[in-house]
């Protein structure tokens, strides 16, 4: 069942699709009022037609803004106070990985882009949040990192080292922001988005079988855990990084 978030306000970036648009809706299903960001202005309200088609009667505000913009990171802030009043929830899902390849090679510019926006910009979210709303009155921050950020994984190293320093962020913040605002990751593996297309495209039935669980994630199975761990029914919980891997780092390997 999905958390109760009657009353309740979420922010969720990276929204547009996949992972990000799952947990929207099912933070809608619980009664949240939702705003969700994306790049595209196109794309972010094309999503809340379809959140409010699936989710009927849901509050959902859709802002177009750049997770690596100060101006754009306030924007959905502002806007969202301004429409619902509160925000009880953040949800940093936005992450880019523009560069493949041996760190030894990697263009410095990527990697400063990708730790612009994976880890400057998480911060940047929740240091308006607490400004906002949460220092005040509570609530609860969920950074969506990355089995990538656990362990070694090669092709995606420089994204990987950026989850990695999420995950850190989110253990500093879980102490420095207790008791009132509860702070966790959750570690995906493989998801089927269209983010994750070049990591099983062609070889999907390859890819799943090196999971215990024998196939790969699904957007919704990552929400439902961003739910819980968003939701009243985890007060004890912060500091942690869930895996949601279908036991893939229980075989020792990232595949």
């Amino acid at each position: 069942m999905t958390p109760d978030f009657q009353g309740k306000v979420a922010l969720v970036t990276g929204a547009s699709r996949g992972i990000g648009h799952a947990i929207a809706t099912e933070l809608a299903r619980g009664g949240a009022a939702v705003t969700i960001s994306s790049r595209k202005a196109d794309q972010i309200e094309a999503a809340a037609d379809e959140l409010r088609a699936e989710v009927p009667g849901a509050r959902v505000l859709a802002v177009p803004a750049n997770t690596g913009s100060d101006d754009d990171r306030a924007r959905v802030v502002q806007r969202t106070i301004e429409e619902f009043g509160r925000l009880d929830v953040l949800v940093n899902n936005t992450g880019i990985n523009p560069t493949y390849g041996p760190l030894a090679e990697a263009d410095l510019n990527a990697v400063r882009k990708i730790f612009d926006v994976n880890v400057v910009g998480a911060l940047g979210y929740v240091q308006l949040a607490l400004k906002a709303w949460m220092a005040e009155h509570g609530g609860s921050i969920v950074n969506i990192a990355s089995v990538a950020g656990l362990r070694s994984s090669g092709v995606i190293a420089a994204y990987g080292a950026s989850k990695a320093a999420l995950i850190r962020l989110t253990e500093e913040l879980a102490w420095q922001l207790g008791p009132g605002v509860r702070v966790n990751a959750v570690a995906p593996a493989v998801v089927k988005t269209k983010f994750a297309e070049m990591l099983y495209t062609s070889r999907e039935e390859e890819a799943a079988a090196a999971y215990p669980m024998k196939r790969l994630g699904e957007p919704a199975d990552v929400a439902q855990l961003v739910a819980f761990l968003a939701s009243d029914q985890a007060p004890w919980i912060t500091g942690e990084t869930v895996r949601v891997d279908g036991g893939m780092l229980a075989t020792g390997t990232l595949g």
